[in-house]
C-alpha cells in the first residue's frame, strides 16, 4: 500500500519546500495544535506511521525541531515534546499583539486590493479546515494567512519574528473548540480581516485583529484537560492594547 501524502503545507515564496521541510511543518502544526502532547516521548517510526511517510524524513525533521527547542532528544527512544509555560505563552502573545495589530491596521491604507484578494482562498481554507475539525490543516493555513498578510508590509524581518513566535506558541484549546462547534466562528474572523482591509477601514481591522489575537490566550490556549483550568476570554481592550496575561483574565471571570 502506497504511503499516504502529507497535508498541504505553507509555501511563502517561489521555492517549494523539500520533503523534509514539509514533514517538519506538519510536525510543528501538530505541536501547536496540541496533537503532540508536552512531556510525551514520540518515536520516529510511530510518527512516520501516523503521517504516512517513511521514518527517515521524520527523524531528520524532529532533529530540526530539536534545534529550535520544540522537542528534546531521548536516546534510544525518540523525542520528548517540550512544555510551554503560561508565562511564556503570555509573552509570545503580547509581542505578537504589539507587532501584528498595528501592522495589519496600517495595511488598510497601503495594501494592494489584488494582493489582499489573493489571501481570500487561504482564509476560506481556514474556515473549511475548522468545519472539518482538521486541526493540522487549520494551523497550517492560519500560519500561511497571517504571514502572508504581514508580508504585504514589506518587512521580511518582522515576518520572521512572528513566524518564530507562532512556532513556539501552543493552542491546546483547539480540540475543545472544534468539538463544541466554536472553531468555525473564530476561523471566519480571517474573512472579516480581509473585508475590513478592502474597505480601508483601519479601526475595523484593529478591532478584529485585537479580538482575534485575544483568542490565542483567552479561548484557544486553554490548559490541557486534567492539567489545569480553562482560561476565559479577555474583556474589551483599548486601542492596540495587547491581550491580558492569563493570571489577570482569571481574576475577571468569564465573559458572556
Amino acid at each position: 500500500m502506497a504511503p499516504q501524502p502529507t497535508p498541504a503545507l505553507p509555501v511563502l515564496g517561489s521555492r517549494k519546500p523539500s520533503h523534509r521541510e514539509r514533514v517538519a511543518d506538519a510536525l510543528r502544526a501538530a505541536l501547536i495544535a496540541g496533537e503532540l502532547l508536552p512531556g510525551e516521548v514520540y518515536s520516529a517510526p510511530g510518527l512516520a506511521a501516523r503521517f504516512g511517510v517513511s521514518a527517515t524524513p521524520v527523524r531528520e525533521a524532529m532533529l530540526d525541531l530539536a534545534k529550535e527547542g520544540l522537542v528534546d532528544t531521548v536516546p534510544n527512544k525518540g523525542f520528548r515534546v517540550t512544555a510551554v509555560s503560561e508565562k511564556q505563552l503570555d509573552e509570545y502573545t503580547h509581542i505578537r499583539a504589539l507587532i501584528e495589530i498595528p501592522t495589519a491596521a496600517g495595511l488598510a491604507a497601503t495594501a494592494d486590493p489584488v494582493a489582499l484578494e489573493e489571501l481570500r482562498p487561504v482564509a476560506q481554507e481556514i474556515v473549511t479546515s475548522a468545519a472539518a475539525g482538521d486541526l493540522i490543516a487549520y494551523v497550517e493555513a492560519d500560519l500561511r494567512f497571517h504571514l502572508g498578510l504581514l508580508a504585504l508590509a514589506g518587512n521580511d524581518h518582522l515576518v520572521d519574528v512572528v513566524r518564530d513566535l507562532r512556532r513556539r506558541s501552543r493552542l491546546y484549546g483547539l480540540t475543545a473548540l472544534a468539538e463544541q462547534g466554536r472553531l468555525e466562528a473564530s476561523a471566519e474572523e480571517h474573512l472579516e480581516i480581509l473585508d475590513a482591509l478592502l474597505a480601508r477601514d483601519e479601526e475595523a481591522v484593529r478591532a478584529v485583529m485585537t479580538r482575534h489575537l485575544s483568542h490565542v490566550r483567552g479561548l484557544w490556549a486553554s490548559a490541557l484537560q486534567g492539567r489545569g483550568a480553562v482560561t476565559s476570554a479577555a474583556p474589551p481592550r483599548g486601542r492596540d492594547q495587547p491581550p491580558q496575561p492569563a493570571a489577570s483574565r482569571r481574576q475577571t471571570g468569564p465573559s458572556s
